[in-house]
């Protein structure tokens, strides 16, 4: 069982401002105290009419209320710095452990800081405006979007983490069976590209050279004009085409390309803020692929034989679950579309939780 902690006078104003405004559930999860604390704390408070608790034995607090709110503050002003660090920052004469319990007493704790492409000032401005001008689109709006993207699969790279039961000691620590192996040295990799429109699967196409500007329209010339050509023909008209600001999609010759092809095929395209995967919901497409090869044929990173017997079999994996992937699947991301521009303004362009 977990220690209880007493409410600081900061925590009880922050409960006593929010009565009657929002329920007890809500006040814990937007405070970060249990609702079982916080219901305590509202029954006491009407039936003592004050904020004060009772006098009770133990001892004495080593921390006084303003050095509480300072360590908190410093820690969120640098949220990267070490436990000794920040009793270096605060110079409070505590030990680590009391300002772990001071920062757990308000819901702070260390976590492993999510992954993102790198955003700067300017970067955050332009998805700001492009999430300001893209507001008013709906959810059959998106679906009529053409979402596209490459992904490097590497035969070697599961990322799944393996999860197993044991005591903590060196000895259980390091027996076979609870060792997750990794190979040595630079597996086999491949390059594919792909795209999808509302709840219909394009082409996934192998690549295996450089992708150049050259490379890249006779990509799209091979595989993107017949889907949309097919697309046409089903009846899907208004299709938007969609990329990401890599290099060879930007060149002057793809853009040239694209735009007598758009003319030509009946289709626009769409200027993409940069560093931007949490807007295209391909990027889950990949994960699901790629979570799904792993799963699906645990084997993947010990297959043996040539490059070339290797590099078809995975091909052959690859192909095989990409026609697998559902159309509930594909639904559900275009009904991500609406929630994930909100996410954006509501970040100002900076990082989202897509």
């Amino acid at each position: 069982m977990s220690k209880r902690h007493e409410l600081t006078d900061y925590q009880k104003g922050q409960i006593e401002g929010r009565i009657g405004m929002m329920s007890h559930t809500k006040i814990g999860e937007e405070l970060g105290i249990p609702r079982r604390t916080v219901s305590s704390f509202v029954q006491r408070l009407a039936e003592r009419e004050s904020q004060e608790n009772l006098p009770r034995l133990g001892r004495p607090r080593k921390t006084s209320e303003s050095t509480d709110r300072y360590i908190v503050y410093a820690a969120e002003r640098d949220t990267s710095q070490t436990l000794k660090e920040l009793r270096n920052t605060t110079n409070t004469g505590i030990s680590i452990q009391t300002i772990r319990r001071r920062l757990d007493e308000v819901g702070i704790q260390k976590w492993r800081a999510k992954q993102r492409p790198m955003l700067n000032s300017h970067h955050a401005a332009r998805r700001y405006k492009w999430a300001k001008e893209h507001k008013h689109l709906t959810r059959d709006d998106f679906a009529f979007i053409l979402y596209t993207d490459e992904t490097l699969v590497d035969k070697d790279n599961d990322s799944h983490t393996k999860l197993v039961f044991r005591r903590q000691n060196k000895d259980e620590k390091y027996m076979p069976k609870n060792i997750q192996g990794k190979k040595k040295g630079k597996g086999l990799s491949q390059m594919v590209w792909g795209c999808f429109i509302g709840n219909k699967l394009g082409p996934l196409v192998f690549i295996d050279e450089t992708i150049t500007k050259h490379v890249y329209i006779q990509l799209l010339e091979q595989n993107l004009l017949p889907f949309i050509d097919l697309l046409h023909e089903t009846g899907i008209h208004n299709i938007v085409f969609q990329q990401d600001n890599a290099t060879p999609h930007c060149a002057r010759a793809t853009q040239n390309w694209l735009k007598a092809a758009a003319e030509q095929h009946g289709f626009t395209t769409m200027e993409f803020p940069p560093n931007s995967p949490d807007l295209n919901p391909i990027e889950h497409v990949w994960a699901i692929l790629k979570a799904e090869l792993y799963r699906r044929y645990p084997d993947t990173m010990y297959l043996k034989g040539s490059e070339s017997m290797v590099r078809e079999e995975l091909r052959k994996r690859l192909n095989e679950i990409w026609w697998d992937i559902g159309e509930d699947v594909l639904n559900r991301l275009i009904d991500s579309m609406p929630n994930r521009i909100q996410a954006v303004l509501k970040a100002r362009g900076w990082y989202t939780e897509y």
